[in-house]
């Protein structure tokens, strides 16, 4: 198949030319907005963009919450043939000038509430010609212009524009070391990885844009999609995305400052929400802690399916989630900002899969770090490749394009560094980033590992683990536990509680204890933050 067809200016503007003012595209609390409408709005944008000097292949940074100019925004920055750049929202100002500038973004969409840090950085970034403000109403500053203003005045007629699926998408990454990196997606790359995940679920994906819009009739147009999480990070966009090129609606919270797992149900309930994405435990302890302390309370009947990506789910929160909401399907994913599409485990009242366990994608191997190609059922642990559809690269950044990025009997692999054992059913066990993990007294252990162990103890909401400096083991295993509300417990019991679950070599030899973990608003670790705190309290020398 022709992956260059798929572009999505193309495609939304066959989809906003499909559905009629029935069909709503973005909701908001009271705010609906139809296809019609948030087609003729993002036509009026992309005009905008381009009347402003964008010209094709331009990066256009979104420093906004979620809301229904994130997807609208984005919507006008690829039928101008622009390329989106995601913004971390609680970057600082050093960090905000390094990611416009590295970036080349020459237009930025920013929330009126980011108003004061634009002020005191625009000065630093002269490739930025146009700031737009979202939210900001008649005190719009000077330096800027008004978003709704701009999306409600000009020609709302379609782009007449020759696109490309090698039009390009950035999603920047912090990943574990370094200065966050541009992962250059082209549209039709990413386009042929979700065509896989449909192929899972339905047998076959379209093939065209007749056969996409058939698509969207019957299947893609009933969606409510709900990204939990935030649209400035990959699980929250890609899946966003996924619906929003279907022709279903996207549902945000209307205060995303803070996540609220009762105001979240009570926004499935409202708008009939079909799929969520979160990410692990970190949204969705909180969501099953509101459904056991008020059974019944929700109808959640609508749901279909919930999807998480980037950390750990545990089987024990799945299967509680399962009781309130028998007809889910809890879809695992295991994929990067680099590929998609790693593997995947399904969960439903029919069957519960273990705790990071996966089935292998279709298009992926597990490599030894020489490039062997590991043996299915061997027990050795390797790093997960996923060929096929990968992103080109880093952008600006050759070498660790190279490092991520490699060729291997002659296919283009993405390799994030992902280390897993494979067994001999192709069943992945995945055991977290090769860069955290530990070797004590030489043998490997994967924080993930026992951290879901730490996390099964009735008094742990949270926890983390590390390696922390020791004369005897060489790094020293180290839990670093955030307790839930009125709950107590120790060291020693924690750390025995653990060997019940694990190897008892794999057990922490240390525990400290923190009041907030400070995860990250789309839930990953910050884990060279609680490591500096662990070594503080345990009085360790970096």
């Amino acid at each position: 198949m022709d992956g260059g067809i798929w572009n999505f200016g193309d495609v939304l503007d066959a989809v906003g030319g499909a559905l009629g003012e029935d069909q709503p595209a973005l909701i908001h609390g009271n705010r609906i907005i139809s296809w019609p409408e948030m087609t003729a709005r993002s036509n009026r944008m992309a005009r905008a963009l381009i009347e402003r000097g964008a010209v094709p292949g331009d990066k256009v940074g979104f420093y906004i919450r979620n809301q229904p100019e994130y997807m609208e925004g984005f919507a006008a920055a690829v039928k101008a043939r622009l390329t989106h750049v995601n913004v971390n929202y609680r970057y600082l100002d050093d960090e905000l000038v390094y990611i416009f500038d590295n970036s080349d973004s020459v237009a930025v969409f920013y929330d009126a509430e980011f108003r004061g840090n634009v002020e005191r950085v625009r000065e630093r970034l002269p490739k930025v010609k146009t700031w737009i403000e979202v939210g900001g109403g008649a005190d719009t500053p000077n330096f800027a212009e008004s978003y709704e203003t701009l999306a409600t005045t000009g020609d709302a007629a379609p782009l007449s524009m020759d696109r490309s699926g090698d039009d390009l998408m950035f999603l920047y990454t912090g990943g574990t070391t370094g200065m966050p990196k541009g992962v250059m997606w082209p549209h039709g790359t990413w386009r042929d990885s979700s065509l896989d995940a449909l192929r899972r679920i339905y047998g076959a994906a379209p093939e065209n844009m007749e056969e996409h819009l058939a698509f969207v009739d019957e299947v893609g147009r009933h969606g409510r999609q709900l990204p939990a999480c935030p649209l400035m990070h990959g699980t929250g966009l890609f899946t966003a995305l996924g619906a929003f090129l279907n022709g279903g609606a996207i549902v945000t919270m209307e205060n995303s400052h803070k996540f609220d797992p009762a105001a979240l149900w009570a926004t499935v309930e409202k708008n009939g929400v079909t799929a969520m994405a979160i990410v692990g435990d970190a949204f969705a302890k909180p969501m099953l802690n509101v459904l056991e302390e008020t059974p019944g309370k929700y109808d959640l009947s609508s749901v279909q399916s919930i999807t998480s990506s980037g950390v750990m789910w545990s089987m024990e929160v799945k299967r509680g989630l399962i009781k309130h909401m028998p007809q889910v399907a809890l879809n695992d994913s295991f994929g990067a900002s680099e590929a998609v599409g790693f593997g995947m485990s399904v969960t439903t009242a029919e069957g519960v899969s273990e705790t990071a366990k996966f089935e292998i994608g279709q298009h992926c191997k597990v490599f030894s770090e020489d490039g062997r190609e590991i043996a299915p059922g061997s027990d050795e642990p390797g790093f997960i490749a996923r060929g096929g559809a990968v992103p080109l690269g880093y952008y600006k950044d050759e070498k660790k394009t190279a490092e991520t990025f490699k060729t291997i009997d002659g296919v283009r692999y993405a390799v994030p560094g992902d280390w897993c054992t494979v067994a001999e059913d192709g069943t992945l066990t995945l055991h977290g980033r090769g860069s955290i993990c530990i070797n004590s007294g030489g043998e490997k252990i994967y924080p993930e590992e026992v951290e879901e162990a730490l996390k099964e103890h009735v008094a742990v909401r949270d926890a983390l683990v590390v390696g922390v400096p020791d004369d005897k083991w060489g790094q020293a295993v180290t839990g670093i536990v955030e307790l839930s509300d009125g709950e107590a417990t120790d060291e020693d019991t924690l750390r025995a509680f653990v060997r019940t679950k694990l190897a008892p070599y794999k057990a922490p030899k240390r525990v400290v204890f923190m009041d907030d973990l400070k995860r990250a608003p789309n839930g990953k670790a910050d884990y060279k933050g609680v490591k500096a705190f662990a070594l503080k309290e345990l009085g360790i020398e970096g």
